[in-house]
């Protein structure tokens, strides 16, 4: 189910075309095993900017990239279903792992407790967002829903800020030998640098075909709304 039928419909993809985004997938999900595996992400001493970051921002840069410069991959983010990219938030569940690593002494409670107890809340609401707009097609359109998914993004952004401080850069603000470097490590590496950019191209996605929506909805309003003579020319 897309947002509205009025959006510019996809062509159908040849199996090229799929194979290609399977390839791109397995290419993103081998290089951030690598990255993790090598301790790439990882610096020497207390470093304010974690090189960690640019595999989330990277990858969100060449997804708005392509937004904007490709008129196909644009048509099929807007005809992707909503209903599927919400419930993958469900999987935010496993942030819940965080808690255990923090009685276990592996990540520190600065970022495990924010991080963890956001993700789970996100993914267990995931369910009743996608039933609702089972229910009703138009709850895309309400504010409870762009809520939803803008409160995924901000918990993104808040374990993203709670990483960085808890990381050893700031003393001043997380003391103590345990710091969030294990998240730069394989396997809990694998969260920022491949499940966390993945999931938020998914919240951009259904932002953007609800956005796309309401401007279409706009545009139309105005047409309908236009008195009659400004379409007709003086003889």
């Amino acid at each position: 189910m897309t947002v509205s039928h009025d959006l510019p419909q996809e062509r159908p993809w040849s199996s090229s075309m799929k194979a290609l985004l399977v390839a791109v997938l397995l290419a993103w999900l081998a290089a951030a095993y690598a990255l993790g595996a090598t301790e790439a992400l990882t610096t020497d001493g207390p470093q304010p900017f974690r090189p960690v970051l640019l595999t989330i921002l990277g990858p969100l840069g060449l997804f708005l990239a392509a937004l904007a410069g490709s008129a196909r991959f644009r048509t099929f983010i807007l005809n992707l279903d909503i209903r599927l990219l919400t419930m993958l938030q469900h999987w935010r569940v496993i942030g819940f792992a965080f808690l255990p690593l923090t009685a276990f002494g592996v990540l520190p409670g600065l970022f495990a407790w924010p991080a963890g107890l956001g993700d789970v809340a996100i993914g267990i609401a995931a369910p009743f967002v996608v039933a609702a707009l089972a229910r009703r097609p138009d709850f895309a359109q309400s504010r409870r829903f762009l809520a939803f998914h803008l409160l995924g993004i901000l918990d993104f952004a808040v374990a993203a800020g709670t990483a960085t401080l808890s990381s050893g850069a700031f003393p001043a603000l997380h003391a103590g030998p345990l710091t969030s470097v294990a998240m730069e490590v394989w396997p809990l590496s694998i969260f920022p640098t491949f499940i966390v950019p993945l999931f938020l191209m998914a919240h951009l996605a259904v932002l953007f075909q609800v956005l796309a929506v309401r401007g279409l909805a706009a545009r139309s309003a105005a047409r309908s709304t236009r008195p009659a003579w400004t379409s007709t020319q003086a003889p």
